[in-house]
């Protein structure tokens, strides 16, 4: 069996004030943790980059703000090269129950070859048009994986096969920005990887910082949708293969 291991991947973008919480529940894994700050405004960078050395993390700096697409596979590429083989990503803004990471990391080493993918459980916190804009992303993931398999396509509460994700990423055009969790996760399964599902509880904090522009990150994951949709319809022999046998 694979013997794993795993680094804590934080992509960030202007989260200074959430980051001290996400560390310290991190850092009580005794994983290495692995930073990436995606262009923050120079008010956070200072703060950033106190707290990655408080906590002795890794941190990679982008110059500009490539989107947290770009942040992510920044991490797994660093992850790769330092010999990781797997990833956990959390973002930083303390949306993600960190008192499930034990149970992701064990579901890790159970299925070592997998894509531990949380889905949502919310409270009352959550905006209610991203609430209900989630479901129309679910029903085309569900179109372009001619599958019901995908639970959520959109948290970023997950593990990541480092070497098996490196290669998804050189073989495909992933999207950079808020398009990322999604596009990765259909592409994943086109490949026919495997993927496990774990339910984590999900919150809005109080002022809550978000990088998500409603303008542009809605067109970007519009137009996602339509490249998966023409993508499935060019591997549709293969896919109607390996769904023979799924749910």
């Amino acid at each position: 069996m694979l013997q794993c291991k795993a680094c804590v991947l934080v992509p960030i973008y202007n989260h200074a004030r959430a980051l001290a919480a996400t560390l310290q529940a991190a850092q009580s894994l005794h994983l290495p943790m692995l930073l990436v700050d995606d262009g923050s405004a120079a008010q956070y960078t200072t703060t950033i980059q106190s707290l990655a050395k408080e906590y002795d993390a890794l941190l990679i700096s982008h110059a500009h703000n490539s989107g947290k697409g770009a942040a992510i596979k920044s991490g797994l590429r660093e992850a790769h090269n330092a010999g990781f083989t797997h990833a956990l990503q959390i973002d930083a803004d303390g949306q993600h129950a960190s008192d499930d990471i034990p149970r992701f990391l064990q579901a890790m080493q159970a299925h070592p070859d997998a894509l531990i993918v949380g889905y949502p459980q919310f409270d009352e916190s959550i905006p209610k048009h991203r609430f209900y804009g989630r479901y129309l992303t679910h029903v085309w993931v569900w179109i372009n994986t001619l599958s019901l398999q995908i639970r959520d396509s959109m948290c970023g509460f997950r593990i990541y096969p480092v070497a098996a994700a490196c290669e998804l990423l050189r073989a495909e055009r992933i999207g950079d920005r808020m398009d990322f969790d999604c596009d990765f996760i259909v592409r994943w399964m086109w490949q026919g990887h495997a993927m496990q599902q774990l339910q984590t509880r999900v919150i809005y904090p109080e002022g809550n910082s978000s990088g998500f522009r409603i303008v542009q990150d809605n067109l970007l994951i519009t137009w996602m949708h339509t490249r998966l949709f023409f993508g499935m319809l060019r591997r549709l022999p293969r896919l109607l293969r390996q769904r023979r046998g799924r749910p």
